[in-house]
């Protein structure tokens, strides 16, 4: 099996492990899932405390559930949340009560536009509760009283996120988030949390030249307050990139960051053309996943987000057709491959100084020209090292280089690495 198929069945197995367990903002689901993810990598968790302020956010109470059923008459669990996370609007509050149908109507949600299907819902910052189910369900149930139960508890306690470093040859940093709020849903976003998980298990396999920082974090409050803990070395971070919804079968789509120009934006569009793979190129908006936070003009970091079909872009997004079978390891190991082709430009693209700039300097008297002796790509090589030299002035970057010659970025690298050996240019 290859390597690339071997990790895309591996990510498979974790998102299936990972699928059955119940996440939110906050709560034990969080710490269960980091604990599974602690297995393919040694993570550092931080629980920060219910009241804590985090630039204007403030970390809520801390949710947890242990039950939580509708049952008819007779006792049948009609809705039962054993049977799936989805079931229960997140953040519900406890309730313990009998009621007919008609007053539980407006505490039930579901698709009628997709009748076997259940909504993923959520109520995090407003005291509510609910039950979530499929149309079909709900039109078979007949007039009557129903038990409704919800466990749960909000209290005061924790927001848990972790990180994983890969060290780098300098300490500017570029950052992976991806967030770990959501249950029982597999696109959105536990196959970006597998990829994530691999990822820095592939660039931990070498030397990267920057330090890569992976953050597991829930969703825009673990942003925020990840932000708000590292404002003072915010500045280290040089690139990043959000990863969300990388499993499903659509083409590969990046949103550039806010500023559209910054490096991440031009490595990924030029790898993601280079590649030939199908793929879509959007402008960046306030509304999406935690770029928007990476993004907020105060920070305005050079942050993109990766994923397949994006948020909302596919019928299965947030309801129970998002499971494990709707995702494939083919499909997030071509996002995974994608995403280490472009960390490998970015680690090597630099801008060089050429030491021998007044007139062409001869190759062949340092060997370059015969080092490329029985190469298929000898001529392309050779131009390579002619344009490195020519634009290698201070300003241009490898990727200007490979950009404005057609050449591919691996032969433009190669191409300095070679003159940097000979002592033609400095980095």
């Amino acid at each position: 099996m290859a390597p690339m198929t071997a990790a895309g069945e591996e990510m498979h197995a974790l998102v299936e492990r990972l699928y059955p367990l119940c996440r939110s903002i906050t709560g034990d689901g969080v710490r269960a899932t980091l604990e599974i993810v602690g297995e393919y990598l040694p993570l550092k968790v931080h629980e920060v405390p219910t009241g804590t302020r985090v630039l204007d956010w403030t970390v809520p109470q801390e949710w947890n559930i242990r039950d939580a059923y509708i049952a008819d008459a007779t006792g049948r669990r009609v809705v039962d949340f054993a049977a799936s996370s989805l079931h229960v609007l997140g953040y519900s509050v406890p309730v313990s009560a009998t009621m007919p149908l008609a007053e539980l109507r407006a505490h039930l949600h579901t698709l009628p536009d997709h009748p076997a299907w259940v909504p993923y819902r959520t109520s995090y910052y407003q005291p509510e509760w609910g039950f979530c189910l499929a149309q079909d369900t709900l039109d078979a149930l007949p007039d009557g009283e129903y038990e409704v139960r919800v466990d749960s508890t909000l209290a005061d306690g924790h927001l848990t996120y972790a990180e994983h470093v890969v060290p780098g040859q300098v300490a500017d940093e570029v950052i992976v988030s991806c967030h770990t709020c959501h249950p029982s849903l597999a696109n959105d976003n536990l196959a970006g949390i597998a990829v994530a998980t691999f990822l820095a298990r592939t660039l931990a396999e070498r030397t990267p030249y920057y330090t890569y920082r992976f953050l597991f974090a829930p969703g825009t409050i673990g942003a925020i307050t990840w932000l708000a803990r590292n404002a003072e070395r915010v500045d280290r971070v040089k690139h990043g990139l959000v990863l969300a919804c990388a499993g499903d079968p659509g083409r590969l789509t990046y949103k550039q960051s806010r500023r559209g120009d910054a490096e991440i934006d031009r490595v990924l569009r030029h790898v993601l053309a280079a590649s030939e793979r199908p793929h879509h190129i959007t402008e960046f908006t306030p509304y999406g996943y935690d770029e928007r936070q990476f993004c907020s003009p105060g920070f305005d970091l050079g942050v993109g987000s990766l994923s397949r079909t994006p948020y909302a872009g596919y019928p299965e997004y947030h309801t129970s057709a998002d499971n494990p079978d709707f995702v494939s390891p083919e499909a997030m190991a071509d996002t995974l491959a994608l995403c280490g082709e472009a960390f490998a430009v970015l680690d090597r693209n630099r801008r060089y100084v050429n030491l021998s700039p007044y007139g062409e300097p001869q190759l062949g008297r340092r060997g370059l020209y015969d080092s490329l002796g029985g190469r298929s790509d000898a001529k392309q090589a050779q131009t390579a090292m002619l344009w490195v030299l020519s634009l290698s002035d201070g300003e241009h970057s490898l990727l200007d280089v490979a950009e404005r010659s057609g050449l591919p970025f691996d032969t433009v690298a190669a191409a300095a690495d070679a003159l940097q050996g000979a002592e033609l240019i400095k980095a």
